[in-house]
Order: structure tokens, then C-alpha cells, then sequence
């Protein structure tokens, strides 16, 4: 339902869009400026409990309407729109200058062009009428970038002093960093409110931008090659996008999301593509899946940014909005391939890793193909999966990463090996650990209902793409569990390390861990009130469990809660005994006698099965076989 003007007739919603782009933005040249960091650190504090809350009020004030609309009443918006593309060109150029790569030079020179093209030869009017528009889809996403992108910056804080205590060879850039996290928040809530796809684009190109910026933070060479990878593989997904806009320019379509759907398929299939080309590469599926790999050279509060709830989230959610565009055409199909493909293939290559970061990483990339195989799917039961796959892996990915990083700076690794024990050493933040890992694969929680529901989509669509989901589906489960099972080991008795984590970051890790149960337990009610409304709105029909279902869920859910708590009175009230050697124990604990009466101690270590599920291999496979079914995309838009 689209209701015009409803600007006019509700001008105090308006504001609260407009307060969600405009505030972080400020905060960021704030930040930028003030030095002291006690004030810094204040000024994050805030700003984030304000920008979580005006997400939060967005619910409230938008919640009883399905749709709303506003439009820019200026005359120059379009000007004023190429300025600001062409300063991100600028920017662009200027990096590519500087790191002397002349290929990114001439993306940026292309992407100037395309921008110059529009305004002169059709103008943006098109796409200022309805330039701003506010749904039930946006406000999920809204919710996802001010809740977990505010707590991502609260545990920054923390993070980045010890960061730099530890790391005094590194410049000290926190100013900058927050700047840029802030700015990032910024052009996020804008392409989730941005209805004019001319003003969509700059706010996409803005999010390559910082995320180029966070990547390469710490200025290593290392750092520097994954920034520049980032940049170049996403400025091939924004040249797609200004290929689109000139496309639908040029056909007299409205340069508007919600004229899309509207145009009829003959008329904007190849846009389509193009579009779904652009959030392909944003959300780092194959042949793009290496940028989102190298963004581990971040620091960990980064990698969470663009792994969670801000970068690749933006490429997912451009994918859902083509969804109707893209259902029953054979261009939906081969986006619905390249998601299945890319979530197999990075399932399986997550088995080899014994790198946490790494294991989250390949994660993110496999889910993220999952949201993507729903999105070219596009039925009414697949992207209610998709919007709840989404909602859960920002959540639990966000915690999850955290958890890494403030292991990491309390025991100076991050392999899955280290984390032998880690209920004794470290038990908080096992527990929280344990959480964001259930979350990721174990009933009742949500990833595996959307899962579930993914499933049942496919049976309905296309049996065969049901294949990818199974079987990448048993290799997550592979890795998880493996994972799991190292936290809760025990191998002799453990030195509590934990006590360096700092407040702030127990408050986002807290936070985190707190809102990943309480949506497993609020699930039905969130599908019920945001993510039907929506489905329903576009479809005309939704997919919900059963009654039954959910309480059955309900009482998993309850059983499942009680098990961290067991961890709370561990060492007063569980007794730890050797473990049963067939009488070969040593006197210490967790030791034998082996040959000519040396003693040995008791390892317990994982399966990595890297001979078998090689990445190099499976990326090279993924590449070429990613790169191959973009050409037939295009071959049958053309």
C-alpha cells in the first residue's frame, strides 16, 4: 500500500528518519574533533543509547501503517545529490592514487561519469518525489543497525585502549575509527529509508567507502591489501548499480524502489540484475566472498560492524527488496544459485579453519548466501525466512565476534584449540560464547527455524535448491558443535584471565547475549507485529509456524536456558575427577604414563579435515563457478 503524502499528513514521523541519518552523522565530525577521550567515550555512550532508542520509537510511531512516503521539496536536491557522488568519486580516486592501484582509478573516473550522465541528460526528478519511504522491512533493519551497531560501539571503547596497549606499533587513530563507525551508522540508516534509488546509490557508495576506511585502520600492509579489495570488488557491485539507474532512466521508469515491482518484468529485468549484482558483491557472495575475508585484518569491533549489522546487511537487504522482481524468472533463478552455491561452498570451507575469526567469517559469507537463495527465490514463504535469518545472524554474528576479540586480547589467540577450557578459564564469557554459538545452529533458536523455513520454501519452489541447504547445513553443524564441544572441555585445572575485559565491553557482550534469548523467546511475537505485515503487504499471504510449534519451542527454549546457569556454581558444587586412563593415570591430573615411564599429558583436539575441505580449493571452485553464473544472469536479462 503506498500512501502518498503521508509527510503532509504526519510531519512528526518524519523527523525520526531524518534524526536517525543526520545524528550519527554529526557524533561522527564530533568525534572527529573533541581529543579528550573521556569526553569521546561519553559522547559513544550517548550517541548510541540514542541512536538504539530513536530505532526503537521508529517501531512505535511507524507500526500502524504499512507504508509511508516523503518527499524532498527542493528544487536543486538533484545537484546537490551529484555533488555529493562526485566527492565520493573524488575520494575513491584519491585512494586509488595513493595506494597506486589505477584500476580503482578508473572505477572512480566510471562511476563520476555515470553520476554526471543522469543528472544532465535525465535528471533526478524521478526519484525525489518518493525519496524517503519507511516499511515494516526497514524498520527491522533499522533496529538491527541502531541496537547492534550502538552496543558495537560501546564495546569499542574498551577494545581500541587495549588494542593500542598492546599494539604501541600501531598510530593511535581512535578519533578517526569512531568517525568513521558513526559516519558508516549514518549512511546505513540512509540506504534502509531511501526510497529515490539515485539517493540509495550514494548512500551505498558511502558504505564502501568507510568500510575501506575500517579496514585498513591499523595501516599494516596486510591491512592495506584487504582495504583495497574491499574497495575495488565493491566498486563493481556500485558500477552495476549506476548501470541500473541509467538503464531505468532511460526507459522512463521512476528511479524509485517501490516503482520497481510496478514496471513490469519485461521492462526492468535488466536492472534487476544489475541491482542484484551490486548487493551480490555487498554482501560478499561468490565471486565476491574474498573481500569479506580479508576484512579480518580489521580490528574485531570492525569486523563486527560489517560482518553484522551494517555492510553485508545492506547487500542482503537490496537483494529482499528485488524479491518480487525476481521471483519466477530465470534471473531470480541464477541469484537463488549463486546464494546456494556460495552458502555450500563457504559451509564447508568454515570446517578447515581452526581460526575463530575465520571460522566467523566463512560463516557470515554462508548465511549470507542463504538470505540471498531466498531473495532469488522470492516467494512469499522464502523471504519471510530470509528477513528472520537476517534478524537472527546479526545478533548472534555480532556477539560472537566480540567474544573472539575480547578472548583474543586476553590470551593473545584466537584459534578454536586455545579455547580448550574456556568455561574454566574464562566462564562469563564461555557462557556468552555458548550462547551466540547455540543461536547460530541449536533448536529452539531462530537461525535454525528460518533454516526450517527455508527448507520448506524450496520443497514448494525448487526441490533441487533444497540440496545447497542440506548439505551446507550438515557442515555448519560439523563446525559448531566442534567448537562448542572445545569451550566445554575440561583438561585439568584453569587460571581465571577474564578480569582485563573491561566494563563497557561486559555491557555489549551482555547486551548482545541478553537480546539473542530474548528474541529466540519473542520470536513469534516480532514475526507476528514486523515481519508478516510486511510479507503480507507484498504478497498477500505469509508462512508462520503452527501453535503448536511455538510451544514446543517455548519449552525447548526454557530447558535450554537453565543449562548456563549450571556454569554459575561450577567448582562448589560439581566435583572434577581424572579422567579413567585404563590405569595408566600419573599422579598430576590429566596425565599418563607412557612409554619407559614418561609422563604425558591428556589433548583433546579437533577435526579439521583440511585435505578434504581445502579453502583454496573450494574458493577457486566458488569463484569461477560464482563468476560463471553471474554471465548467464546477464546473458538472460539481456
Amino acid at each position: 500500500m503506498d500512501i502518498a503524502g503521508r509527510f503532509l499528513d504526519n510531519p512528526h514521523r518524519m523527523p525520526v528518519l531524518v534524526a536517525l541519518i543526520t545524528v550519527p552523522l554529526v557524533v561522527a565530525i564530533v568525534l572527529l574533533v573533541v581529543r579528550g577521550e573521556r569526553a569521546r567515550a561519553a559522547i559513544v555512550v550517548a550517541a548510541s543509547i540514542a541512536v538504539a532508542a530513536g530505532s526503537v520509537s521508529l517501531v512505535v510511531t511507524h507500526f500502524p501503517l504499512e507504508h509511508e512516503v516523503f518527499s524532498i521539496a527542493t528544487e536543486h536536491a538533484g545537484w546537490g545529490l551529484l555533488a555529493a557522488e562526485l566527492a565520493l568519486a573524488a575520494c575513491f580516486f584519491a585512494c586509488g592514487v595513493r595506494g597506486r592501484h589505477p584500476f580503482v582509478c578508473l572505477l572512480a573516473v566510471l562511476q563520476a561519469a555515470g553520476a554526471i550522465v543522469l543528472e544532465i541528460l535525465f535528471g533526478r526528478r524521478m526519484g525525489f518525489e518518493h525519496a524517503f519511504a519507511a516499511d515494516k522491512l526497514s524498520v527491522i533493519m533499522a533496529l538491527i543497525v541502531g541496537i547492534v551497531g550502538g552496543l558495537i560501539a560501546v564495546y569499542s571503547l574498551g577494545y581500541l585502549a587495549s588494542y593500542h596497549g598492546h599494539h604501541r606499533e600501531y598510530r593511535d587513530r581512535r578519533r578517526f575509527y569512531q568517525f568513521v563507525q558513526f559516519a558508516f551508522l549514518a549512511a546505513m540508516f540512509g540506504v534502509l529509508f531511501s526510497n529515490s534509488l539515485a539517493l540509495l546509490h550514494a548512500f551505498w557508495e558511502a558504505t564502501t567507502l568507510f568500510s575501506y576506511l575500517l579496514i585498513g585502520y591499523d595501516e599494516r600492509p596486510a591491512s592495506r591489501r584487504s582495504a583495497f579489495l574491499a574497495l575495488t570488488l565493491n566498486m563493481l557491485g556500485g558500477l552495476a548499480f549506476s548501470g541500473a539507474l541509467l538503464a531505468l532512466a532511460a526507459r522512463g521508469t521512476p528511479l524509485r524502489l517501490d516503482a520497481l515491482a510496478g514496471a513490469g518484468k519485461s521492462v526492468v529485468l535488466l536492472p534487476a540484475a544489475l541491482l542484484a549484482f551490486a548487493g551480490m558483491a555487498k554482501s560478499a557472495q561468490l565471486p565476491f566472498s574474498p573481500w569479506l575475508l580479508g576484512a579480518m585484518a580489521a580490528p574485531t569491533p570492525a569486523s563486527a560492524l560489517l560482518h553484522a549489522s551494517t555492510m553485508v546487511k545492506a547487500g542482503a537487504y537490496l537483494v529482499i527488496r528485488l524479491a518480487p522482481v525476481l521471483a519466477r524468472t530465470l534471473v531470480g533463478v541464477m541469484v537463488a544459485l549463486v546464494g546456494g552455491l556460495t552458502f555450500l561452498l563457504a559451509s564447508l570451507a568454515a570446517v578447515s579453519q581452526a581460526d575463530a575469526k575465520r571460522v566467523l567469517a566463512w560463516s557470515t559469507v554462508a548465511n549470507l548466501g542463504l538470505i540471498v537463495l531466498c531473495g532469488g527465490v522470492g516467494t512469499y514463504e522464502a523471504i519471510w525466512a530470509a528477513i528472520l535469518l537476517a534478524l537472527f545472524h546479526a545478533i548472534t554474528k555480532a556477539l560472537l565476534f566480540l567474544c573472539v576479540g575480547s578472548f583474543e586480547q586476553a590470551t593473545g589467540s584466537r584459534t578454536i584449540e586455545g579455547m580448550s577450557g574456556l568455561i574454566l578459564s574464562m566462564p562469563r564469557l564461555s557462557i556468552m560464547m555458548q550462547i551466540g554459538i547455540a543461536g547460530m545452529f541449536l533448536a529452539p533458536f531462530g537461525m535454525l527455524v528460518a533454516k526450517w523455513a527455508v527448507l520448506r520454501a524450496l520443497l514448494d519452489y525448487n526441490p533441487l535448491l533444497a540440496v545447497f541447504v542440506v548439505f551446507g547445513s550438515a557442515a555448519t553443524l560439523f563446525f559448531w558443535v566442534k567448537w562448542m564441544g572445545m569451550l566445554l572441555q575440561v583438561t585439568g585445572s584453569r587460571r581465571n584471565v577474564e578480569g582485563g575485559i573491561k566494563a563497557r565491553e561486559w555491557a555489549a557482550l551482555g547486551g548482545l547475549a541478553g537480546l539473542t534469548i530474548a528474541l529466540c523467546g519473542c520470536y513469534p511475537l516480532v514475526s507476528s507485529l514486523l515481519i508478516e505485515p510486511y510479507v503480507i503487504g507484498v504478497y498477500g499471504r505469509v508462512a508462520a509456524m503452527s501453535q503448536g510449534n511455538i510451544v514446543i519451542m517455548a519449552i525447548m527454549l526454557g530447558l535450554v536456558a537453565l543449562f548456563p546457569f549450571t556454569f554459575f556454581v561450577y567448582g562448589r558444587r560439581v566435583k572434577v575427577v581424572d579422567a579413567y586412563l585404563g590405569g595408566a593415570n600419573a599422579d598430576s591430573s590429566f596425565g599418563f604414563q607412557g612409554a619407559a615411564g614418561t609422563v604425558k599429558s591428556v589433548e583433546i583436539s579437533n577435526y579439521y579435515l583440511g585435505g578434504i575441505f581445502g579453502e583454496r580449493t573450494l574458493l577457486l571452485i566458488g569463484v569461477i563457478a560464482g563468476a560463471a553464473l553471474a554471465l548467464v544472469m546477464f546473458g538472460v536479462a539481456l
